[in-house]
């Protein structure tokens, strides 16, 4: 084991993506990943395909690319927590651990004995981390939630698509990924303060929650003013322009930040005189005239290639890039330079299977890439004897009666 988090085990009972997000972050940073899955069944993520990891023969495994961009550095242990005998199994694992991670619905928990009223009386030290789509509290609490409900009732959907479309959801679940995010960030605060204190403490993150903490400037725009935001599509609410526009041959984006990257936008686009003209010369007037300015900036970038425009961009030092494909993303020298596509070994492949790398880069403690997602049950045997000390007869003995698989 190595990484800073190499001292620190997690018993992870969550699903889907918010916790298993979470956890593959802090076993990327060296942490002991006890992924605890249903026997038999798994966690949902493993059938939500197409496509799905080839075997060796080059047939659709049961490992969908869903669930191995998340379970990377985890040890999968198939213990049914519905069975007294699993119930304990997972309390003897408590024991030797640091951090229990889950996503069941509000007080889902209680009848297993796995709450957290009563793991923090049993195991006053273990970090107890929920995740919900509404949190602990309030009249929604007991209700189930997921990325699709968050991102609608928080408010992203409202303020995502075109101005005159519908609303419209990130191209990706972002608020599990928020969600996972600000949990693993909860978790080692309580790291932090237990080594003072030596208890631990429950982190209570929900996806409606963190997705509209996520809104930032857009939600402090209504407490500011008493105004909803408008949706703007590609275009930003408060700055001008910033945008996508469509070259001749593909889109890409401009960033302009300030007055003085406007004047060299204007001159680089043939139009020197924009940055004199008082409706165009502050960002406050082209944010007000951005009616007027957008379509005389999409007909004039309209006319030269896209890599003629970034070539001119770069050379002025104003901000622009390609709107990518993600084959395109991945073919790029600074994505390969930075590691984030990284290869391991897997139970069920014969070649190398290609995986997201982390972003985390640290200088003296990096991130580790130990063991490819797990199928369901992979290491049960291996969690079993090693931390539990059961011997063979009573793992098969367990594994009989459905206990364990």
């Amino acid at each position: 084991m190595t990484g800073p988090l190499s001292d620190i085990r997690i018993v992870d009972l969550s699903r889907v993506l918010a916790g298993p997000f979470c956890t593959q972050i802090l076993g990327d940073l060296g942490a002991d990943i006890i992924k605890i899955e249903k026997p038999g069944a798994g966690d949902d993520t493993r059938k939500w395909g197409p496509p799905y990891l080839k075997d060796k023969d080059g047939k659709d495994t049961s490992e969908s690319a869903y669930y191995l961009s998340a379970n990377r550095n985890k040890r999968s242990a198939a213990i049914d927590i519905a069975t007294p005998e699993g119930r304990e199994l997972i309390h003897r694992l408590l024991e030797k651990s640091d951090i229990l991670i889950e996503n069941f619905k509000t007080g889902g928990l209680k009848k297993y004995s796995l709450d957290f009223s009563y793991v923090h009386k049993k195991h006053p030290h273990i970090i107890y981390a929920s995740i919900t789509g509404f949190g602990q509290t309030g009249p929604l609490s007991a209700e189930p939630g997921y990325d699709l409900m968050a991102q609608a009732m928080a408010g992203m959907m409202a303020v995502t698509g075109e101005p005159a479309g519908e609303p419209m959801k990130i191209g990706v679940a972002l608020s599990d990924i928020m969600t996972g995010l600000y949990a693993a960030i909860g978790i080692l605060s309580a790291l932090h303060k237990r080594r003072e204190t030596g208890r631990g403490q429950q982190i209570d993150v929900a996806l409606v929650d963190c997705t509209l903490a996520s809104l930032t400037n857009l939600a402090q725009y209504y407490l500011t003013s008493g105004k909803v935001a408008a949706r703007f599509g590609n275009s930003h609410s408060t700055i001008v322009p910033y945008q996508a526009f469509e070259a001749a041959d593909g889109w890409m984006v401009v960033a302009v930040g300030n007055d003085s990257q406007f004047a060299r936008f204007a001159k680089l686009l043939g139009h020197e005189e924009w940055a004199k003209d008082p409706r165009f010369a502050t960002n406050p007037a082209r944010v007000i005239h951005r009616d007027v300015l957008l379509p005389l900036i999409a007909v004039a970038i309209k006319n030269r290639t896209r890599n003629e425009w970034l070539e001119g961009l770069e050379a002025i030092d104003v901000p622009g890039g390609p709107v990518n494909r993600i084959d395109e993303v991945f073919a790029m020298e600074q994505i390969q330079a930075r590691n984030m596509r990284i290869e391991m070994g897997h139970a069920l492949a014969s070649d190398p299977v290609p995986l997201i790398g982390s972003p985390l880069k640290l200088s003296e403690t990096g991130v580790s890439y130990r063991q490819a997602p797990p199928v369901c049950g992979q290491n049960t045997d291996q969690v079993l004897r090693q931390l539990l000390e059961l011997d063979t007869n009573r793992i098969n003995e367990l594994r009989a009666r459905g206990v364990v698989a």
